[in-house]
């Protein structure tokens, strides 16, 4: 086992999170090294070197805890354990080796909000009766009716359907989720302190951080009288008094938490999942007293548009001083629809949660994709965003341009949010396809035997090998900006400069320059020496939806 980083060097490393590049790896779907079709952790291993070469400074690890695959691994039967078809705990300690000798950290997903329907203390608590120790881990509530046969509300869940399952005896429990994801009780002194350990169990075992899911929704408080779906979609989520989502008292759960990672040396380190609004209401997440930094999903949610970018950028970098976090930039994630096939949709416009649905839904046939525009500002929007002072999230396979996979056969969808919301969603999977490696084989690469989710024939032109020698490609693109961002990254400072309604120029401490074109026309490119473009730059022009890097010659 991996023994606690202490002391020395590790001491002057504890901001090491502020500008950190972080890549996301979906472990299902990132490399098999056994070849039964799904990917494990000595297939992360394995691309150790691949990562390296990229240029991230840690990797984001979505869950690899045991688990029926009811959500992806967001249904957990034991915290503290390796599901077996990725690996053992061996099998970890070696991964993480392998990755700090890279000179890689680890952040490891934490689901605190439900377990899954097979960890160990809900089973107990259906075996238990009602107003048992068992059951208050979790939200049970007594059912309406003469025999409880009716739910104590009409709420649905987020994934649809209803968020009350019965279990037999009038009681019913509480999944915001999918039915085999159960909510704890976090005023539950027992929940709470079984996550301290499993905080210090992966601690101890040299994990750097945590990603923690949905935290905005640990702390709940539930009335003896329920309110209606209606009621409760109508609650204010901006005083921090909501039933379900951001109450205030969910910080002193993140408060206990910091105490944990504080034990560490250097502290360990924590980004927050957390839906809010007003997104002011982030702060609190990310301050040194909580979490510590906060995801903002702006960019994310924003179509391709300069206007839009700005304003963006602008609160967020004001919303990360105020906290005294760095903030955080992502495009792409498990959950969404790949940038480079959303910058090629037409703009969403007040509707940026539906990004893409209606796409998805008709298979990728309408409205009409323009992947190669789609691509061309995925780029440039990347390379803005790593000239920003703050962390940048990246999501695997970004790297290589790939874009959603929206022809998914019925049959081998995965994503519970395609079984619960017919004709309305069709899920995630699209975004969480197995990457691929080579331009040919049964699975590109990624395996010796197929792929647990099936891959275009396309995905072939977009593999690592293909793009490999290649300095147009977008594989080429990523390692460029990774290794000028490391050589250029200084303060958290940014200025804008003067620039035209379709333009961003920003100016970072050192003498660097980042210049966006979001535009249909060719923009004036400023004086300097270009050092990193999205796409081909020659003379005094940058060209329609380019973004370059500059060294000024001041």
């Amino acid at each position: 086992m991996t023994e606690p980083i202490t002391g020395g060097r590790a001491a002057a490393d504890a901001d090491w999170w502020r500008q950190a590049v972080v890549y996301q790896i979906y472990p299902r779907s990132f490399a098999d090294a056994n070849g039964d079709g799904i990917g494990d952790l000595p297939g992360i291993t394995s691309r150790a070197g691949y990562l390296a070469d990229l240029g991230v400074d840690a990797v984001w690890l979505s869950p690899f805890y045991p688990s029926a695959l009811a959500d992806g691994g967001y249904d957990v039967d034991d915290y503290r354990d390796v599901d077996p078809r990725l690996g053992s705990l061996d099998d970890f300690d070696v991964m993480i080796k392998a990755l700090h000798d890279k000179g890689i950290k680890l952040i490891v997903d934490i689901v605190p909000n439900h377990s899954s329907n097979r960890h160990e203390w809900f089973r107990q608590a259906l075996a238990a009766p009602k107003g048992s120790p068992e059951r208050d881990r979790y939200v049970f509530r007594d059912g309406l009716g003469e025999r409880g046969e009716l739910p104590p509300a009409d709420w649905t869940s987020m994934f649809g359907g209803p968020a009350w399952t019965p279990v037999g005896d009038g009681q019913w429990y509480l999944h915001l989720f999918a039915i085999e994801q159960p909510d704890f009780n976090w005023r539950n002194e027992e929940v709470r302190a079984d996550f301290l350990t499993t905080l210090r169990f992966w601690s101890d075992r040299g994990v750097d951080g945590f990603r923690v899911d949905v935290a905005h929704a640990l702390a709940k408080h539930l009335p003896d009288d329920l309110p209606s779906e209606t009621e409760l979609a109508a609650m204010d989520k901006a005083t921090g008094t909501h039933l379900l989502w951001d109450r205030d008292e969910v910080h002193d759960i993140y408060a206990d938490w910091r105490r944990v990672f504080d034990e560490y040396d250097p502290p360990r380190i924590a980004v927050a999942e957390a839906w809010v609004n007003p997104p002011w209401r982030r702060a609190r997440y990310a301050s040194a007293e909580g979490l510590g930094q906060a995801f903002n999903f702006d960019l994310l949610e924003a179509d391709f548009d300069a206007g839009a970018f700005r304003r963006i950028i602008t609160d967020n970098l004001e919303q990360a001083a105020d906290s005294g976090s760095s903030t955080t930039w992502v495009f792409s994630n498990h959950d969404v629809i790949r940038h480079a096939t959303r910058y090629g949709l037409p703009p969403n416009g007040d509707q940026p949660r539906r990004s893409g649905r209606a796409w998805l839904l008709s298979g990728g046939a309408e409205p009409a994709l323009d992947a190669a525009a789609g691509l061309r500002r995925a780029r440039a929007a990347t390379l803005l965003m790593l000239a920003l002072p703050g962390s940048a999230y990246l999501y695997q396979g970004e790297e290589l341009g790939l874009g959603e996979v929206a022809d998914i056969p019925a049959q081998d969808r995965q994503d519970p949010t395609f079984f619960r919301s017919p004709g309305v969603d069709v899920g995630r999977d699209g975004c969480r396809v197995p990457i691929p490696w080579t331009t040919g084989g049964d699975s590109f690469g990624f395996g010796d035997d197929g792929a647990h989710l099936p891959q275009p024939e396309w995905f072939g032109g977009l593999s690592v090998e293909a793009q490999e020698g290649d300095p147009a490609s977008t594989l080429a693109l990523y390692r460029d900006a990774l290794a000028l961002r490391r050589e250029l990254q200084t303060t958290e400072a940014l200025d804008w400069a003067p620039s035209g309604p379709e333009v961003l120029h920003v100016k970072r401490a050192g003498g660097w320059e980042a210049v966006a074109n979001f535009g249909a026309g060719p923009a004036p490119l400023p004086e300097g020496e270009v050092l990193l473009a999205s796409g081909p730059v020659e003379g005094g022009e940058l060209p329609p939806e380019t973004t370059v890097w500059l060294r000024t010659t001041a």
